[in-house]
Formats: C-alpha cells, structure tokens, sequence
C-alpha cells in the first residue's frame, strides 16, 4: 500500500507555502516602509486556507463545461490585497513599520509552529516506515 504524502500531510504543507509567501509580502512592505505612495499589500491566509481545505478533502468544485459560472475566487489563490491604513503618511504611503513588523513576527512564529508540526508529522511517518 503506497503512502499518499497529500493524505498524511492534510493542508499543513501549503500552510507553510502561504506562511513563506506572506512573509515575502510583509517583508518587501517593510523595506518600502520610506518610499513616497506605497501602498501596503497583504495576502489573505485564511482563503489560502480555506481553498487549500477544500482541494485536500475533494469537494473542490470544478468548472466541467464552458457555460458553466466559474466559481474559484481569486483572492483565495493568493492574489495580493490592499491594506487599509489606519493613518496613511502625507507622502501616500500606507505603510505603518510598527504594525508591518508585529505581522511579520506573529507570521514568523506561525510559520515555526506550522513547520515544526510538519516535520512531527514525517517524524511519524518515517517511524511508520521503520515499523518502530
């Protein structure tokens, strides 16, 4: 019986996948954190979730004929979205450093979490391999 890797892992590898991606995107924020009309951008993780969910559990829906309505939603394949700032500088940019910064530790320790659950998880398998 083979081991079907999508299976055992569940959502948790493209959990890591979205953590690395936002973290990309929190981090090229900071570094535009001076730059005159920079708009702050995010990803919405919970999409990624929820559409990452749904594509490990089968009920995906799928557009099988082309007069069917397409119903994946973009947002939830990653597509980066517009922050609304608190308090937007005079120069145009959104960005608040503070708060960049607080996102990208909180998705920091997130991605940790979700790695270190990760690599529990081919601790198992490995050990199940060995029959140990």
């Amino acid at each position: 019986m083979a081991i079907s890797f999508d299976n055992a892992l569940g959502v948790h590898a493209q959990a890591l996948e979205a953590r690395v991606k936002r973290a990309e995107v929190l981090a090229n924020n900071l570094a535009n954190a001076d730059t005159p009309g920079y708009k702050a951008r995010d990803v919405d993780f919970q999409a990624m979730m929820q559409k990452a969910q749904q594509s490990v559990s089968g009920l995906e829906m799928a557009k099988t004929d082309d007069g069917h309505m397409d119903t994946s939603t973009e947002s939830a394949s990653g597509d980066l979205l517009y922050r609304t700032p608190h308090q937007p500088s005079l120069d145009g940019n959104t960005v608040d450093a503070q708060q960049e910064q607080t996102r990208f530790m909180r998705n920091a320790m997130d991605y940790q979490a979700s790695f270190q659950f990760l690599s529990s998880k081919f601790s198992g398998l490995t050990k199940a391999i060995k029959g140990e």
